[in-house]
């Protein structure tokens, strides 16, 4: 077994937990009709659904049962299955489902019906996890300037337009004009390492327009001529 899935690794943490309380080695493989009356043979029988969990901290692993087939090989093998059974309804945590054999199961492995137990494996199938890029420079912090536009908003013939609201375009920072047409929108991020204008959007009056502005200028003025009919 080379334990690199989940139900391999199952098997084979559970094969060495047996040999352990046997006092022999289990070998994991279907029971055969000339199978050594003195061993014990181990075989995963099937897969079962798990009841799944849901929670908040991302994708969930996927939960199984494989139920497991521990038979004797004859007489001389009960003694060990007896250890076995003592040993899993110790505090092992081992599940033992003793349920009557079926005559169908037997028939199928071509094999007498034997004394044997029926051992369940809770197993899980965890999501692959996104290998993180690799960092390729030194992180380097930058601040930003934290600034204030002052501004006007007026039509034809220098006239205020007021509740004009003004928004930076890509921020949550916005207002409206006053009576006078004026404006301030405090705490704008500004990079000094890439200076350029800000870009502002003005919705009112049936409009919507943008402009770019100079942030270093102190009074900006903006004008909004009618639209044409």
């Amino acid at each position: 077994m080379t334990g690199h899935g989940p139900i391999e690794a199952a098997t084979a943490e559970l094969a060495a937990w047996l040999a352990g309380a046997a006092g022999d080695a289990v070998p994991v493989g279907p029971p055969r009709p000339d199978a050594d009356p003195g061993r014990l043979t181990l075989w995963p029988l099937e897969l079962r659904p798990a009841r799944q969990t849901r929670g908040s901290g991302g994708p969930e692993p996927y939960r199984l049962v494989v139920r497991y087939l521990l038979a004797a090989g004859g007489p001389d093998a009960l003694a060990a299955l007896d250890r076995v059974l003592v040993a899993a309804t110790a505090a092992s945590g081992r599940t033992l489902a003793l349920e009557a054999g079926d005559p169908a199961l037997w028939a199928a492995f071509g094999a007498p019906p034997r004394p044997s137990l029926l051992i369940d494996v809770p197993v899980q199938v965890t999501h692959p996890s996104q290998p993180a890029a690799p960092v390729l420079h030194p992180l380097r912090l930058r601040q930003l300037d934290m600034l204030t536009l002052d501004g006007r908003v007026v039509g034809p013939a220098e006239q205020p337009l007021a509740a004009m609201r003004v928004e930076v375009i890509g921020q949550p920072y916005a207002t409206q004009t006053d009576p006078a047409g004026r404006f301030r929108v405090v705490g704008v991020p500004h990079d000094p390492e890439h200076p350029g204008p800000v870009r502002l959007r003005l919705t009112g009056r049936g409009q919507v327009l943008t402009a770019e502005v100079d942030p270093a200028d102190p009074d900006i003025v903006i004008v909004c001529t009618p639209p044409t009919r």
